[in-house]
């Protein structure tokens, strides 16, 4: 890997590292849907800006469908269900239960697309399962019913990935990246909508809120796309993938420099069995 591709590869992680962070800040003043609706809105906004500019189509009228169903699967439900986590459980913790998102995609791969679901899969599912679970019983954060709704909301989350994956594989050879990218924003836009009034703010709109929202958006999600897709393009999927093992990393970090969240040996022995089942199920050989 380049050293250019290395750098990319850090600050995306970096970046998806920090959305757990502003989603902890953010969720409680704002709560779940409103946070989800803000992060959406404004990247869908900015992506579809970016793909007029370049004179790339977004081809709505054509695939409207398509994008009200990657946005609700991979972007409205998943933001809204971290939402709801942040305001129960540090934002370490959400990161990394998010990490264990490839493992559900080998469970719907093996589903609902035949794929083989291996012994080392099998392994690496045990491992996340181990690392999650002790996370939660052995972690600094007490074990309660507050924490167990957000873990649970953190994997439901994880699964909506997963299928939004292999959604993603049976349209990809009707739209590029780029279009599902866009598209997909715009749709869980337009699906949290109708909700949005039934669910006031909650907290005071600060400038401090305002700042985050639009991070949170535009640097989370609009240049969190360009950066991953141009990764995509330089190194391929299976590289850029190792983005998972470095988000719960910087999670942790910004958690603790910035909100004061406690890193226990619990809390890297949890986040060491998640990294190590991701590793197994990401980097498995095609006959293990």
């Amino acid at each position: 890997m380049r050293s250019v591709d290395l750098l990319r590869l850090l600050s995306l992680a970096a970046i998806w590292g920090a959305s757990f962070l502003f989603m902890r800040v953010l969720a409680p003043v704002l709560g779940a849907l409103w946070t989800a609706e803000i992060r959406v809105g404004l990247a869908g906004l900015a992506l579809t800006l970016l793909m007029l500019a370049t004179q790339k189509p977004v081809d709505i009228r054509r695939h409207w469908r398509q994008y009200l169903v990657l946005g609700l699967v991979n972007s409205a439900l998943p933001f809204v269900l971290y939402s709801f986590a942040a305001m129960r459980m540090p934002a370490g913790y959400s990161a990394i239960v998010n990490a264990t998102s490839p493992l559900w995609g080998a469970v719907m791969g093996a589903i609902f697309l035949s794929e083989r679901f291996t012994g080392r899969k099998m392994l690496g599912m045990l491992c996340g399962v181990v690392g999650v679970g002790f996370l939660v019983r052995l972690g600094p954060v007490a074990f309660t019913s507050d924490l167990l709704l957000g873990v649970l909301a953190c994997v439901g989350a994880t699964i909506c990935y997963a299928l939004a994956g292999i959604y993603s594989k049976k349209v990809s050879g009707a739209m590029n990246s780029m279009q599902m990218a866009t598209g997909s924003q715009i749709g869980a836009a337009f699906v949290l909508l109708p909700f949005l009034p039934m669910v006031p703010v909650q907290g005071e709109i600060t400038s401090q809120i305002l700042l985050l929202g639009a991070a949170l958006a535009l640097l989370c999600s609009a240049v969190a796309y360009l950066i991953y897709f141009r990764l995509m393009t330089d190194v391929g999927p299976t590289k850029a993938l190792t983005v998972t093992f470095l988000i719960p990393l910087f999670a942790l970090l910004w958690g603790h420099l910035f909100l004061h969240e406690a890193i226990t040996m619990s809390t890297l022995i949890g986040c060491a069995g998640v990294v190590l089942a991701t590793w197994l199920v990401v980097f498995a050989p095609k006959n293990a």
